[in-house]
């Protein structure tokens, strides 16, 4: 199953896309051959809990799942499996909150923080990493591949999933509709819901795609 794991859509302050117009695009390009099987929407700072797409992604066939995207002292994380006990306990408009308390709460209650873009210059955690940050013994997974990245942003995320024994996922980081699916994550099983996509980015059973891989 391949699922693009990073998307903005118009409820984050800087993209141009709405969910439905990336339903449209992604079966765009699935009438063209190219394979995508849906998308994770993790908006800037934010998460709401009342927001349901299952009606869209039933009558689209793909799936459409939440997260969110999250700036903190560490760099910016990607959260999957968000419950109302994390939404209580951290607040995700400070945008210099303890990226360790974040990966904490997310083991404590379920969810898994992974670190977006660790290759990007200012808020990569490879770079926080090189100034000696210490801790994140939970963390296993990084994103590996971005739709978004300057040059030498992923051979910089490359080199630290190689260092450290990292998975990597895939994203496309679009804040623009014909960016969604330029990076995704394949899974080796199907994925439902939240709880499935928390449970196989655990378990270490995928890998970073590109969409003409």
């Amino acid at each position: 199953m391949l699922l693009d794991l990073h998307t903005h859509s118009v409820a984050s302050d800087d993209s141009r896309a709405t969910v439905e117009q990336y339903i449209k695009w992604a079966n765009v390009l699935r009438k063209k051959g190219k394979s995508i099987d849906g998308f994770v929407l993790t908006e800037h700072r934010q998460f709401d809990h009342h927001i349901d797409y299952s009606n869209l992604a039933s009558d689209s066939g793909l799936i459409i799942l939440k997260g969110a995207e999250l700036d903190t002292d560490t760099g910016h994380f990607l959260v999957y499996g968000i419950s109302d006990e994390i939404t209580n306990k951290v607040d995700f408009s400070d945008v210099n909150m303890s990226a360790q308390n974040l990966v904490d709460v997310c083991d404590t209650y379920g969810a898994i923080a992974i670190p977006a873009h660790p290759g990007r210059a200012g808020i990569g955690f490879a770079e926080y990493l090189d100034k000696g940050m210490t801790g994140f013994e939970t963390v296993r997974t990084v994103e590996k591949l971005n739709g978004s990245n300057r040059p030498g942003e992923g051979e910089k995320a490359e080199a630290l999933i190689n260092a450290r024994g990292y998975h990597g996922t895939g994203g496309s980081d679009a804040h623009i509709v014909s960016a969604i699916g330029t990076c995704m994550t394949s899974f080796e099983k199907n994925i439902a819901d939240e709880y499935d996509l928390v449970e196989q980015l655990r378990n270490g059973s995928f890998e970073a795609v590109k969409l003409d891989s």
